[in-house]
């Protein structure tokens, strides 16, 4: 159901924990969408200040090489990881968002075909996954992939 552009989801049973006093739950993000929000659903300087630069931080990262949500945090010098996923997950659909992962290179939950297509096509250095990791996947190899932004394009925000 939508409602102003947020998603609700009805709680799944009754009895299960709400704090809303039994109400639909209004969340802010519907799951598993990732994309950068179009021009017509969000004014043009609507985009947060942060998010733009979590955003430019992440087209800077060359093929076949990642960063972790930590190290945009860092090379950023604000926020956290756990800010930087939140802006990615919010907005990065338009920009390269198989090369901002997570720290052990797991492949983003719910996404790992498109993302192992896109690190097949850039070379990224990948981990064979063991027998016994869920769905055979493998992981980015992060001692060979991780990019340290030490190739800085010039005017760094």
């Amino acid at each position: 159901m939508q409602m102003r552009g947020r998603t609700v989801c009805p709680k799944p049973r009754p009895g299960a924990r709400d704090t809303h006093g039994r109400r639909r739950v209004t969340l802010s993000v519907g799951w598993g969408r990732m994309r950068r929000m179009s021009e017509e659903s969000l004014p043009a300087d609507a985009l947060p200040e942060y998010a733009e630069r979590v955003l430019d931080v992440a087209e800077r990262i060359p093929p076949g090489r990642v960063m972790t949500y930590g190290d945009v945090a860092e090379w950023l010098e604000e926020g956290g990881p756990r800010q930087v996923g939140r802006v990615m997950a919010l907005y990065g659909g338009a920009v390269p968002w198989w090369r901002v992962i997570r720290a052990d290179g797991v492949l983003l939950p719910g996404h790992e075909l498109r993302a192992l297509g896109h690190y097949r096509a850039e070379g990224t250095p990948l981990k064979e996954a063991s027998r016994a990791s869920e769905g055979h996947l493998p992981r980015v190899d992060m001692k060979r992939a991780r990019w340290d932004g030490d190739e800085r394009a010039e005017g760094h925000v």
